[in-house]
């Protein structure tokens, strides 16, 4: 009967974490088919008369136009995604490109101090990355990325790799050295037996990586929003972030309900990868 009764309440409270965890994506895309009378004057937990209005609106082009007593802005926002996706696929690059040489460096070769450069990298993140604004900015100012996506590609990728890096270099070190040396002895380079051997093992770790490093160029609005002020060359995070809302939110929340549906997409068809990354990683001495 205890078992049961167990059973059943880990089935309630995964429910309750479930609904708790939902609830924000349920709001938002409410609140995206609704018009603006609706959105005024309707219950904000349900849709009476839902619209797709808000996100045509969106691809929309010309000037700004009057819906009732709302004014309708008008957004570059196939663009937003566009730069979007390079900022996206240049992070990516060079984060994993790079976590995964100094993470086999650090967990397969073990220079002296590989510990305590471990240790310094993931004690990064007790700085807060409000206080690196001005430095960060007198950086790319030096470098000339100023107002270029190549700027949030490199703050991006800075804020990614110390993570990154600390778990491959985990997975790397408590890898079998058997499986690599095997290779060796049949007359592989070490390069080969990298790219050939340890690269296919390491799957679902950089697939970890990849989405860790996805969450944290999805997440971010103030870096974005700063170092981006053109605004053909801004992000969705940028872009209707700094919109003017007051114009009609409506459409700013759509802009944000559609730009998650690729995120939420990959995150569910890499979640086993994922789980499957950390776990592997999460190894004694990680």
């Amino acid at each position: 009967m205890r078992p049961r009764r167990a059973r059943w309440r880990h089935r309630l409270l995964l429910a309750l974490v479930t609904l708790y965890s939902l609830f924000p994506i349920y709001f938002i895309t409410v609140q995206s088919l609704k018009t603006p009378q609706e959105d005024v004057f309707g219950n904000p937990l349900w849709i009476a008369a839902p619209t797709f209005e808000n996100y045509t609106e969106l691809f929309e082009e010309g000037e700004a136009r009057a819906r009732g007593f709302v004014v309708l802005p008008r957004v570059p926002f196939l663009l937003w995604v566009a730069n979007s996706a390079l900022v996206l696929a240049g992070t990516l690059a060079v984060t994993l490109a790079c976590a995964v040489l100094a993470a086999y460096a650090l967990g397969r070769l073990q220079p002296p101090g590989w510990r305590w450069w471990r240790r310094l990298l993931f004690a990064t993140y007790v700085v807060p990355n409000t206080i690196l604004f001005i430095p960060i900015y007198q950086v790319v100012l030096r470098l000339g990325l100023d107002d270029t996506p190549s700027a949030l590609v490199l703050i991006y990728s800075a804020m990614a790799l110390p993570f990154c890096v600390w778990v491959l270099s985990a997975y790397y070190r408590h890898l079998p050295r058997e499986i690599e040396e095997s290779a060796l002895v049949e007359g592989a380079s070490r390069l080969t037996a990298f790219v050939r051997i340890m690269l296919p093992l390491s799957r679902n770790v950089l697939v970890a990586a990849g989405l860790f490093t996805l969450g944290t160029v999805g997440q971010d609005f103030m870096l974005a929003s700063i170092f981006l002020l053109d605004r053909d060359r801004q992000t969705v995070a940028a872009g209707l972030g700094v919109m003017d809302v007051s114009l009609e939110e409506l459409v700013a929340v759509a802009g944000v309900n559609l730009a998650a549906i690729p995120v939420v997409i990959l995150c569910a068809a890499f979640a086993r990868g994922y789980v499957r990354g950390l776990t592997a990683a999460m190894v004694e001495g990680a």
